[in-house]
């Protein structure tokens, strides 16, 4: 069984994060920006080494926007996030490593499956979150148990 720990952030503060991410992966897809598109990578890869209450865009805005329009709190697993945004800084990597080095036609296809995957998390059904939970539940995923 995996952890459950608690943590509390600002329920618009989070929305602000999964919202600014997935917008900012559709303009890298869209106008062809890799730049864009390694600056979610260190905002990915800051956000699973600091979790999720010190992440780079729920600190912003905590001190920018939150301090003028003030929200409520969320409780989300600590875990669960570190391993969304881990997921999500691999899934960045890998697409940068193709428009890079490898391919970039298969590195823009990749990147638009990110950005669906992304889009996805941003109206709160993060496929990373859940597969972290399913796979400490012993009621869901037994299938990949068994393996």
């Amino acid at each position: 069984m995996t952890k459950y720990k608690p943590v509390s952030v600002s329920k618009a503060g989070f929305a602000f994060c999964r919202y600014t991410i997935a917008i900012l992966v559709w303009l890298s897809f869209i106008f062809q920006i890799t730049w864009i598109l390694l600056l979610v990578f260190l905002i990915l890869a800051f956000s699973a080494l600091l979790k999720v209450q010190k992440a780079p865009l729920i600190l912003f805005y905590k001190y920018t926007i939150g301090k003028i329009i003030k929200s409520e709190d969320e409780i989300l697993n600590e875990n669960a996030m570190r391993f969304a945004h881990t997921m999500g800084t691999v899934l960045c990597l890998i697409c940068l490593l193709f428009l890079y080095f490898i391919n970039a036609k298969i590195g823009w296809a990749l990147v638009l499956i990110f950005a669906i995957l992304k889009t996805v998390s941003a109206f709160g059904m993060c496929p990373a979150s859940k597969l972290y939970e399913c796979m400490g539940n012993d009621s869901c995923c037994a299938f990949i148990k068994k393996l």
